[in-house]
């Protein structure tokens, strides 16, 4: 094909049409903008300028926020240049171990946080560590320390001079909803208790102290960034079946997940963030570094649910819990078991009622610690004919009923432990894991939780969780007993781990007795 030069009629069609788009350009009035993350498929962050969070979002899932005053507004964004382009990071809540950020950002496995304020902060000790597993040496506990690799800070400045001045050139790729980043070693994660009565109460309470007074907003995925897909994973399988029954839409993440997210900011030919509009991260080196934990009671979720508590943000009576509780009660298929809830006006009075009195002895007499043979027999003879007395004196009354169960935890399925545990007033047990089911027992009046202990040792596991959920504990040391009133010092004497384990029996059965009748607080 010939091009012919243009004529003067092209020309001057050329020179009007330019014209027509400079005046609209310059005449026509500008909308407001706003920050815009776009859902569209390649997921790149779209920011413009001024910052505008009033608006309705535009999809749904944007909606799921931690409240209107933990919204960032045009006041929190500097005016003019390249930097007021990017969102800052927010602080909406921290405790040690505990930190909820908005818009923080991920390059090379580093947590990046965007202020124009770093000296705002905690020290990033008290939020997060290398990961690694924890001891007691001194070259260990050094190891722990975070370094710039694990968490920093860049001013807007530089934040937009690494990731692209304009908004068309900006290489940040939003990852949506609501993100729990758990940089805690597999160490303490494939352990029942640890994992859920441990770990998924200290986050679940932490995120609803930090939404207060809102409800909580769901949570779309979880990160374990140093667990492989069955590090996390306990033996009788709890962990997976308690997290998926109390969040059946999460997402899970593992380590390759984690360092396929780092590769994709690492080997690339350009600089590109991910970023995380909403991040919960638990850290549990962290977390031993605040004054609750490291020095009182050795319970990571204390520093969020005591902390908390100390704010106003949370119930002191553990009824945050509940809806966690609840949805397992209903995966398990129990939600029958408790008829309704009862209490005056205030909430902190509420109570559940049970149609029965049950007792529940979890027996860990086929295990290393345990009771001694005679006293275990003595124990359950006595509970027995607690029970059937009481059971007489009710024929006569028309009261409730009384039950005794006596189970071993590894011969029942998930699904009969959990039933079980949602019938359960009293929970009675030596030492050990089979207690974590105290996180599933309706609230009454006279729950409790009993512990068995050798005598003169204690350890602060189930008593610090059972009073965080609004139940009664009672440590028991063979015919004595105490309550948080008289917590001894934890100690660990030579026969805690061991298979004879002493108990008086009659001790047990009238301390059960008492507290089922409310003649004990």
């Amino acid at each position: 094909m010939v091009l012919r030069p243009p004529s003067k009629r092209d020309a001057i069609l050329i020179l009007v049409g330019a014209l027509c788009t400079h005046l609209l350009t310059v005449l026509a009035p500008l909308a407001p903008q706003a920050i815009v993350i776009s859902h569209s498929l390649k997921g790149q962050v779209i920011l413009e300028h001024p910052v505008l969070y009033d608006q309705a979002p535009e999809d749904p899932q944007a909606a799921d926020v931690l409240g209107e005053d933990v919204r960032l507004s045009e006041e929190d964004t500097s005016s003019g240049g390249p930097a007021a382009v990017f969102p800052e990071t927010t602080l909406v809540e921290h405790v040690p171990g505990w930190t909820v950020f908005r818009d923080v950002y991920m390059f090379n496995g580093t947590l990046l946080i965007v202020s124009s304020s770093p000296s705002s902060y905690p020290e990033i000790r008290y939020m997060t560590s290398t990961g690694l597993a924890a001891d007691v040496s001194a070259a260990n506990i050094a190891a722990r320390e975070p370094t710039q690799w694990n968490m920093d800070f860049l001013s807007p400045e530089q934040a937009a001079q690494r990731w692209g001045e304009s908004p068309e050139d900006r290489r940040i790729t939003t990852v949506e909803g609501n993100t729990l980043l758990f940089n805690d070693p597999p160490q303490f994660l494939a352990h029942y208790y640890h994992f859920c009565a441990e770990l998924l109460l200290g986050t679940w309470s932490f995120w609803t102290g930090a939404a207060y007074p809102e409800p909580p907003p769901p949570v779309h995925r979880a990160i374990f960034p140093h667990s492989s897909a069955s590090a996390w994973r306990d033996h009788p399988g709890f962990n997976s079946y308690f997290l998926r029954a109390a969040f059946p839409s999460l997402t899970v993440e593992v380590d390759i997940d984690w360092q396929d997210r780092v590769a994709a900011t690492a080997e690339s030919d350009i600089d590109r963030a991910w970023h995380f509009p909403y991040l919960l991260l638990a850290d549990r080196s962290a977390a031993f570094r605040g004054r609750l934990c490291g020095s009182t009671n050795q319970r990571t979720a204390s520093e969020s649910v005591d902390g908390l508590i100390a704010r106003s943000k949370l119930d002191v009576n553990g009824l945050w819990w509940r809806p966690i509780r609840s949805a397992v009660w209903r995966f398990a298929g129990a939600t029958e078991n408790v008829l309704d809830v009862k209490g005056g006006e205030n909430v902190d009075e509420e109570y559940e009622e049970t149609d029965k009195f049950t007792i529940t002895y979890v027996s860990r007499q086929g295990t290393r610690r345990r009771l001694i043979p005679e006293d275990h027999d003595l124990l359950v003879s006595e509970l027995e004919a607690l029970v059937a007395r009481k059971n007489a004196e009710a024929s006569l009354t028309k009261g409730k009923e009384w039950v005794l169960n006596v189970v071993m935890a590894e011969t029942l399925t998930k699904n009969e432990q959990v039933r079980l545990a949602s019938e359960t007033n009293v929970l009675l047990g030596v030492h050990g894991n089979g207690l974590s089911h105290l996180i599933l027992l309706p609230r009454t009046r006279f729950s409790a939780v009993i512990e068995i202990f050798y005598p003169s040792g204690f350890a602060h596991d189930y008593e610090w969780t059972a009073r965080a959920v609004g139940i009664k504990h009672y440590g028991v040391w063979n015919d004595t007993y105490f309550t948080e009133e008289n917590t001894p010092k934890v100690h660990y004497p030579e026969g805690f781990q061991g298979p004879s384990i002493p108990v008086y029996g009659p001790t047990i059965a009238n301390l059960i007795e008492k507290r089922i009748m409310r003649e004990l607080p």
